[in-house]
């Protein structure tokens, strides 16, 4: 009988390893090293799936034997990409520019088993966000500080307030990791959930 794989984490973001938590799957998470930036004219769907495609690689070359998640979200609001801010000042502004207009967050995932075989798909979420103050801004941001946060709205915490709708097919998606399509891809490369 065969043994069943490790599952390694491209990823050294702590929101990705909770919701990977939730499948009750043992794994390890592996830093990627991979660089983020995106390519000159680069759509953010293609952006995503890149980024996803190259953290999984990248793990999957040091660790033959696993089946490895690479995952990646790009975030924009008409052409304009909404990356993690970094910081206060970064934050009020994103969340300025986005007041009452809609974001796409484009979730990337990636699977890379043992043969190097790989799967992926790219899940979008719209988010339409309220029409926000000045002050409502700077309340938000200094109780949450969502600096490490494309967009800088965390849907899964205080930043729902933010929110006036969000369309979807996997809500998990949003917060970075749409574990209703890794399910799929985990069970493509051996590893069912159930």
């Amino acid at each position: 009988m065969a043994s069943t794989p490790r599952l390694i984490l491209a990823s050294t973001s702590r929101y990705r390893a909770e919701l990977l938590t939730r499948l009750g799957l043992p794994f390890e998470a592996v830093a990627p090293g991979v660089d983020e930036a995106t390519l000159p004219g680069e759509p953010a769907e293609a952006a995503a799936a890149r980024l996803a495609r190259a953290k999984a690689l990248a793990v999957a070359a040091q660790h033959a034997d696993s089946v490895v998640i690479g995952s990646d979200q790009v975030a924009v609001c008409d052409g304009m990409r909404l990356d993690k801010p970094g910081d206060r000042v970064n934050a009020i502004r994103q969340l300025t520019a986005v007041s009452g207009r809609t974001v796409v967050f484009h979730t990337a995932v990636c699977v890379v088993g043992p043969t190097a075989r790989h799967a992926e798909t790219v899940v979008p979420t719209v988010v339409a966000f309220r029409t926000l103050t000045p002050a409502v801004i700077e309340r938000y941001v200094d109780r949450e500080q969502p600096f490490d946060c494309a967009g800088s709205a965390k849907a899964e915490s205080l930043g729902i307030a933010l929110i006036a709708r969000m369309e979807g097919t996997d809500p998990t998606a949003l917060i970075g990791l749409p574990l209703i399509a890794l399910t799929d891809l985990l069970a493509q490369h051996g590893l069912p959930v159930l």
